[in-house]
């Protein structure tokens, strides 16, 4: 919850800072003053609008700039020692898991079938065996 509200601040502390920064007035501006261009500035008064903006930019730049440490905060820190970030060597490390027995409510070992000890009496095709399954392939060490 707190990082959803933590989230919307800063897109709108964003979106502030990019709309105030638009309505500034660029060092050029006053190039144009020479040829009319300069009663714009008169809405605000004889300083502009130049201090009322520098500072709701500065509060605004202030404002995202806490919120994003502590939204930078609350992504690294964990909350259950369980969910302890682990790197893809970590987990490389570690041996696979055993599948899961089939029937699901059963805790019984798997046995094979018994293999065929006799081979059959004058048959034209050879007896089929089940193949192996296939073993799996060793995790590779972390260097």
């Amino acid at each position: 919850m707190l990082r959803w509200i933590l989230t919307c601040i800063q897109v709108f502390s964003s979106l502030f800072i990019v709309g105030l920064v638009l309505l500034q007035r660029g060092k050029g501006a006053d190039a144009g003053a020479g040829f009319g261009a300069g009663a714009s500035g008169t809405v605000f008064g004889a300083r502009g609008a130049t201090t009322a903006l520098s500072r709701a930019t500065a509060v605004f730049a202030a404002i995202f700039m806490i919120n994003s440490l502590a939204l930078a905060y609350l992504g690294s820190s964990t909350t259950r020692p369980e969910e302890a970030p682990k790197t893809i060597l970590d987990q490389a490390a570690l041996p696979p898991p055993k599948p899961a027995p089939a029937g699901g409510a059963t805790t019984a070992p798997v046995t094979p079938p018994p293999a065929q000890t006799s081979a059959p009496a004058q048959t034209s095709a050879p007896a089929q065996t089940p193949a192996p399954a296939p073993a799996p392939a060793p995790a590779p060490a972390p260097k």
